[in-house]
């Protein structure tokens, strides 16, 4: 047996599974050496989720993360030799047309986001897979590219690691589990177990269902909990005996059932010889805290296979034997079949990650095996580059704030992800409706009595509109405001938030901004730490008060974070960011101090200051009404794009003036304490409360103003997103020599184009009111748009715009295409819809001077 060595460059914890072997094989791929991985049982793993994984992979997703590394991993198996691309169905039922739009949907983001599934009838999925009752089946969605990893998925973990091994660079211990993390001054400096301590500046923690287990010693959590997954035998069933199949017929997922079905192939191999029918519980999800899993010498069949009560699949596979009549010929295989443990996160995403709270600690968790190698290559990169190719926000750990990192909150989110994970089908727009009400600004008790259409974001309950604005403004602006007819394009959307807009635009609003995040920033080194994260000029010459729109880049020039910095004094600074965004930005800002060895104080002040924005066309005059000093707020005292602190009826506020909504006025950030009192004194003056929906969707995209995570991504730089600066300021910032040389080029690949709905009815002359990412396409030729740098065109941002009376979309277009008044095709729920582009770059469709902000 090796030597147990007494250093590492990184220690993999769980290197048995898929994720972990993937792991040390995309870091041997990078240059990494001196690699250590263990596991608390084998080698590959026979106690983890790898060891009985179904193994199937479907290529289609509403994420673009997801189609990524699912791709990515699909190729990485078939050139390994491990993977039978038999293609996949998705099957809609008689009857059920909910489903059959999702399919749509489906095959709409398979096209945004590169994947090649399609529309399909029932009678060539019969074709495909003669299991099914084709009278049962309205129509299909056919994924050529799904297959099966075979033999197994754990094959594969074996043969990385063995390779990684023979490479000198790994060396891995099967039966050694982290029994604590050494972590000082918030670095992880090495690991201890049963056979010795191991110094490293770096872990990789790739434990699957134990996940949160490793991370309690590092005193923190993670939003994850394993949940009981289903998994049937039926058999023998031998059709392809003789033909060495792993899998005969195409995969086959009834999500409408919240199921799933495969042949095992040829009775001679691995796992062959049976149907397998799988099942996602729908109703009464069973979540198993990592703790109470079972060790090896306890469970019948492994830790992460619990015993089956057939009591809590009866219905659902009732309903599986009327589609495919097979399952009620062939016998059920008790014995065999299992509840199978698999990882459900707080919002369906995986974790992957540097800890928030300690450097060196990363985490790749809650990894299907489908995404297991593209997962591998992220981490791989991240630890590398510093960096992925695909912008990572949706798996980034840093996204979770601590409150979602509680036991409560994560039991609850994790309960709810766990129903859906096959049915029904989520909305782009879909509230989650546990883990509610944790931060509620001091106006949220006018809101609810209001009739706050409440939903969440970041933990905050956020109204988008107000019942009791209803009669009065839809009674005025109703002829203005279309009615939504098709379901889905008006689900969790509220008419009288149209209403509010128009009503902010013609006279006052306030809008509740409670959520944003804000950061207080001081110390000796606060200005070189924000001008070295800004693009932007913050510190030098830069006066007291004035506010900066900016943003942090990556070091190859993508945007990693779009807020505002304001200059509260000569050594402190506020940030403030999106609530989305909130807590990634403070731990790049926390990472990139300590890199640099800065010393900064970074104060979290979100939950002492809430905020109201004050905009419409009089604003001024009712806010100088109820001013101590309203003189103070005159368009010459009060400049654009500044701040200072003023008193409204002796409450302190501090009003900065700016504006997310294309109207004059200001954002008013008060105390807590006061909230509720400067609520009331403006609902007093006439003051209409409008719904964030105004402020997060409508008036920005009239405004062509762009989101972070969402039009704004480390996949592009400033100049394709119309927002780079006229001038490039002489300190050094993050970024800067990618930022540069993007500004030597004649032209960028692509360009953030402002596009609008021509006729937006559908073949049953519908009016349709788009959701989610959609294709955008060539008209010639119906393909997606592909840049030079192979980056796909889709729909980064979509809403209606009321005062323009168009639905306006944002998207990335090929240079050749992003020319104003050309028209390109939009496919939404398999229809084309004719955009017509409006601005190449940055430029509103609604007051396109900015006039109406700076009055």
């Amino acid at each position: 047996m090796a030597k147990f060595p007494k250093s590492a460059s990184v220690v993999i914890i769980g290197q048995g599974g898929i994720v972990g072997a993937s792991v040390a094989h995309h870091l041997i791929e990078r240059g990494w050496d001196n690699i250590v991985g263990i596991d608390k049982s084998m080698i590959p793993t026979d106690v983890g989720s790898t060891s009985h994984a179904s193994d199937f992979c479907y290529m289609t997703s509403h994420d673009h993360m997801t189609c990524y590394t699912t791709m990515y991993s699909a190729d990485f198996y078939e050139k390994r030799g491990h993977y039978q691309r038999v293609g996949g169905l998705e099957i809609a039922r008689v009857g059920d047309d909910e489903r059959l739009e999702e399919l749509k949907r489906k095959v709409g983001s398979a096209r945004a986001f590169g994947t090649n599934a399609h529309m399909i009838s029932a009678g060539e999925a019969k074709e495909r897979m003669p299991l099914l009752n084709e009278d049962m089946v309205q129509a299909a969605m056919w994924d050529p590219d799904a297959g099966l990893v075979i033999p197994r998925s754990q094959t594969v973990a074996g043969e990385l690691v063995e390779e990684g091994k023979a490479t000198g660079r790994l060396q891995t211990f099967a039966n050694t589990p982290a029994t604590s993390l050494d972590i000082r001054h918030g670095q992880i400096h090495g690991v201890e177990t049963p056979r010795g301590y191991i110094e490293t500046s770096k872990v990789v923690v790739c434990c699957g269902i134990w996940g949160r287990l490793i991370a309690e010693q590092a005193l923190q959590d993670l939003p994850m909990m394993p949940v009981e997954h289903p998994l049937l035998w039926f058999g023998p069933y031998e059709e392809f005996n003789g033909t060495g199949y792993e899998i005969g017929y195409p995969l086959m997922r009834d999500q409408g059932n919240s199921a799933y079905l495969r042949d095992t192939g040829d009775p001679v191999t691995s796992e062959g010889g049976y149907i397998e029918w799988g099942y996602y519980e729908e109703k009464a999800p069973r979540l198993v805290h990592p703790r109470d899993i079972l060790e090896k010498e306890e469970s019948r069949l492994s830790p992460s296979q619990r015993d089956l009560e057939l009591e809590q699949i009866m219905e659902p596979l009732e309903r599986a034997m009327e589609l495919t009549p097979i399952l009620a010929e062939l016998g059920l295989d008790e014995k065999r079949s299992f509840n199978g443990l698999l990882s459900v996160t707080a919002d369906g995403g995986s974790i992957i990650g540097e800890s928030p709270q300690t450097e060196g600690l990363w985490f790749c968790e809650a990894i299907w095996v489908k995404d297991g190698p593209g997962a591998g290559k992220v981490l791989a990169d991240w630890m590398t580059d510093d960096r992925t190719e695909i912008d990572h926000h949706g798996i980034d750990i840093a996204r979770f704030y601590p409150l979602q990192n509680t036991p409560c909150y994560i039991h609850d989110r994790c309960y709810e992800t766990a129903f859906k994970i096959y049915n029904p089908p989520v909305h782009p727009r879909e509230p989650y409706a546990m883990g509610r009400n944790l931060r509620r600004s001091p106006f949220w008790p006018r809101e609810e009595a209001l009739g706050g259409y409440f939903m969440e974001a970041a933990g905050w309950e956020r109204a988008h509109g107000y019942a009791a604005n209803e009669a009065l403004l839809l009674d005025t602006y109703g002829h203005r405001i279309p009615e939504r007819h098709n379901e889905w394009d008006n689900r969790h959307f509220w008419r009288v938030s149209n209403a509010e807009h128009l009503a902010l635009s013609e006279n006052v609003g306030m809008i509740n901004l409670s959520h944003f995040a804000v950061f207080d920033v001081s110390g000796p080194d606060a200005e070189p730490l924000l001008e070295y994260l800004s693009v932007a000029k913050v510190g030098g010459d830069t006066p007291i008060d004035k506010g900066v729109y900016t943003h942090f880049l990556d070091h190859e020039g993508g945007v990693k974070a779009d807020l505002t910095i304001i200059r509260l004094a000569e050594d402190r600074w506020r940030v403030m960011c999106g609530g989305d965004t909130g807590h990634r930005d403070y731990v790049w800002m926390k990472r990139i101090a300590s890199r640099k060895g800065l010393h900064a104080y970074i104060d979290d002040r979100t939950d002492h200051l809430g905020c109201l924005g004050l905009w419409g066309p009089n604003a001024r005059e009712t806010l100088q009404a109820v001013a101590d000093h309203p003189a103070e707020l005159s368009h010459e005292r009060f400049p654009f794009a500044t701040a200072k602190q003023i008193t409204i009826k002796g409450m302190p506020v501090y009003a900065f003036r700016i504006s997310y909504v294309g109207e004059q006025g200001w954002e008013l950030h008060v105390p807590f304490s006061y909230g509720l009192s400067l609520w009331d004194l403006l609902y007093e003056e006439g003051v209409t409360p409008v719904g964030i929906e105004t402020y997060a969707n409508s008036r920005r995209l009239e405004k062509s103003l762009r989101l972070q995570n969402a039009d704004l991504l480390t996949e592009y730089n400033l100049y394709e997103a119309g927002l780079a600066r006229p001038k490039v300021k002489a300190a050094d910032f993050h970024g800067k020599e990618a930022y540069l040389a993007q500004r030597e080029r004649e032209s960028q690949p692509a360009y953030l184009c402002t596009m609008t709905m021509v006729d937006n009815r559908d073949e049953q002359g519908v009016p349709r009111y788009p959701v989610g990412h959609c294709p955008i396409l060539d008209p010639e030729t119906g393909k997606v748009l592909v840049d030079q740098l192979g980056r796909r065109s889709y729909t980064t941002s979509v809403a209606y715009g009321p005062s323009v009376e168009k639905t306006i979309a944002l998207g990335y277009l090929p240079r050749e295409f992003a020319v104003e008044g050309k028209e390109i095709l939009m496919e939404y729920f398999h229809e084309h819809f004719t955009m017509r582009i409006e601005a190449v770059g940055y430029r509103a469709l609604y007051d396109p001077d900015n006039e109406r902000p700076k009055s």
